[in-house]
């Protein structure tokens, strides 16, 4: 499939400051505290956009699909940072599945055109779990990632 045939299957919608495209494709019944049991969504990055940095007070699941693989910062609350690569190589280093554990800060660029994925997490995401990164706050917890910080936040 082609990204453009994607959008149009996926009728896939910007996500809100963090960049990409995507559709929520499954929600769980609502918890007492209004979110829901779990969520999951599709997402496409083409290579003129990104998944700003970002972090969620719970662990979240990326899955790749199609297309290019895709790198991902993490910054982890730690202070430690590490890069992963999101595809189907497994044999070359690549994680077809990746879990993001809660309160670590993630950001995503395509290694190509384009790569579609997917976010799965238990309890689901809301709106009111999404903290936006910083950038002059992160380079000055994460110095040794300033560059790649730089290139991966958004006002």
């Amino acid at each position: 499939m082609t990204p453009e045939e994607l959008i149009a299957y996926y009728e896939l919608e910007p996500i809100p400051r963090e960049g990409g495209l995507f559709r929520r494709t499954w929600a769980g019944s609502e918890r007492a505290d209004g979110r829901p049991d779990g969520s999951a969504i599709v997402v496409l990055l083409t290579a003129d956009d990104y998944s700003a940095l970002h972090r969620l007070p719970s662990d979240e699941i990326w899955h790749h699909y199609l297309g290019d693989p895709l790198d991902l910062l993490l910054l982890a609350p730690d202070g430690t940072a590490s890069a992963a690569v999101l595809g189907p190589d497994i044999r070359g280093g690549q994680h077809p599945q990746l879990t993001v554990p809660a309160g670590t800060w993630m950001g995503a660029r395509t290694r190509g055109a384009w790569s579609f994925f997917g976010c799965t997490m238990a309890p689901g995401f809301t709106y009111e779990d999404y903290e936006h990164g910083d950038a002059r706050e992160l380079t000055a917890r994460y110095p040794a990632e300033a560059a790649r910080i730089a290139g991966l936040c958004r006002p």
